[in-house]
Formats: C-alpha cells, structure tokens, sequence
C-alpha cells in the first residue's frame, strides 16, 4: 500500500498548464467566504465537542477512575485541540488571501462594532408639542423595557437548551 506525500514545491500552479494555473488564482473571494463559514462551523462543532467531553469528566472527589477512561478523554481532547488549532490557522489564511483579494471592501474596524446600547446620533425634528414628546419617550421607555425582557428570556432558553443537550448527551 503506497500513500502519496505531498512534496513542497516552488508553489501552488507552478508546472501546471496556463489555464488550470490562471483558475488557481483566480479563486473567488465568495468562495473563500464560504469555505471560510464551513471552517467557522468546524470550529464550533469542535468547541461544542470539547465542552460535552470536559463536561462528562468526573472531578476527582476520591474515587478513582479508570486510567483507561481518562487516558482516552485525555487522548480526545488533545485532538480536538490540535484540530481547532488548525481549523483556526486555515480560518486566519483565509482572511488574509480574502483581504488581499478585496482591498477596496476593506471596512475599519469601527464600522465593524455593534451596536450597544448608545444614544443614536440626534436626529432633527420639527419642533413637537409637548404631549408628542413624552409619548415618544414613553414608548421608547417601553421599547427599552420589552427589550431587556426578550433578553432575559433569550439566556433562560439558551441555558434551558444546553441543559438538555447535555442530559440527551448523558443518555447515550
């Protein structure tokens, strides 16, 4: 049985015909995004892997387990590291190569921020009765107050989610 090892050579298309070369340079940028979301995928899948192993872990509280056990746990979640940490490096190439491809669609990183809970820029109003203006920072009031709610309910389902994922991890 004979496995091909990948020789380094000058280059990626270097001694292959002009069209198949031209085609390697000319990778899409959408296409690296996308194969740029599959790795951001790979990355939480492995993180969700490595959460569920280091959750099922027994903490040492007297009883001795299984060296076997915990050299397999131990052998698991080194790889799940080194994976990450690969998955990781490919992520950061393909930034960069994405970068130099689209130098004019560079934003700065201020753009890039969300949006927290800052005063929006003052927009310019008419002038407005009184009455106007207090309906419109009672209903902003109430915006805020919905807000924080849907918020609140949003971590209670996210933890409530992540309780049965790891019960239904423990049944099997």
């Amino acid at each position: 049985m004979s496995t091909a090892v990948p020789q380094k050579g000058p280059g990626p298309g270097v001694g292959l015909p002009g069209p198949q070369q031209q085609q390697l340079r000319e990778i899409s940028p959408v296409y690296l995004c996308r194969i740029g979301q599959e790795t951001v995928q790979d990355i939480v899948t492995r993180t969700m892997e490595i959460f569920q192993i280091t959750r099922a872990t027994q903490l040492p509280n007297g009883v001795t387990q299984s060296q076997a056990a915990y050299q397999d746990r131990f052998g698991k979640l080194q790889e799940h590291l080194r994976q990450l940490t690969l998955l990781f490096r490919k992520l950061r190439l393909l930034y960069e190569r994405c970068v130099e491809m689209t130098p004019d669609l560079q934003e700065s990183p201020a753009e890039l921020v969300p949006y927290v809970s800052e005063e929006t820029e003052a927009v310019r109003m008419e002038t407005c009765s009184p009455a106007v203006i207090q309906e419109r920072r009672e209903v902003l009031e109430k915006v805020r107050q919905k807000n924080q709610e849907m918020k609140v309910l949003m971590d209670q389902m996210r933890n409530l989610l992540w309780d049965v994922n790891a019960m239904l991890t423990m049944r099997k």
